[in-house]
């Protein structure tokens, strides 16, 4: 094994620049191609028990056929990539009806927003906009974790109530 080494080692000075000028040709990139002639040569070593020297032409189909498979999976990335933008562009891209439906939602829930009293109030935005944990509201208001929560209680609540009514009177 330390002989098939040795040669693995010798023929990868004698071989890798050219190899590496043959695959840069290929992708247009120097690094990839630097990675790919060092993949070559490890698969080699991977298989040096069985593998015999007769070397040029073997490596210059591997790094040929290294070429084709890196283009082949920068391909693929990039096709999957712009599915995957068009996708979420069909996604966001709201119809007027949704925008509209949108607002009269934020609208509506400025108005249940607004008929809290301010503590409660400032409470949910808080919690809900803010993302702050019922203990830390507790400790900036000074008040107790248990009264956050009897605050967040009637607020949820009153959304509740508020859209289940504000459905009822827009049938």
């Amino acid at each position: 094994m330390a002989d098939k080494s040795k040669e693995l080692a010798a023929l990868y000075l004698i071989e890798h620049k050219r190899m590496e000028r043959q695959i840069r040709r290929r992708v247009g990139c120097g690094n990839t191609a630097m990675d790919l002639v060092q993949d070559i040569f490890l698969r080699l070593w991977e298989k040096a028990e069985w593998w015999k020297g007769d070397s040029a032409a073997y490596l210059s189909r591997c790094a040929r056929n290294a070429a084709i498979d890196h283009l082949r999976t920068e391909k693929t990335k990039e096709s999957y990539l712009q599915n995957a933008a068009t996708e979420q562009d069909e996604e966001q891209s709201a119809s007027p009806h949704e925008i509209v439906a949108a607002q009269e939602n934020i609208r509506h829930l400025d108005k249940i927003l607004a008929s809290l009293p301010q503590k409660t109030r400032h409470i949910f935005l808080l919690n809900r906009v803010h993302g702050r944990s019922f203990s830390e509201i507790a400790a900036v208001m000074g008040i107790s974790s248990r009264a956050v929560a009897k605050h967040m209680a009637r607020a949820v609540a009153a959304c509740e109530d508020q859209s289940v009514s504000g459905v009822k009177d827009a049938e």
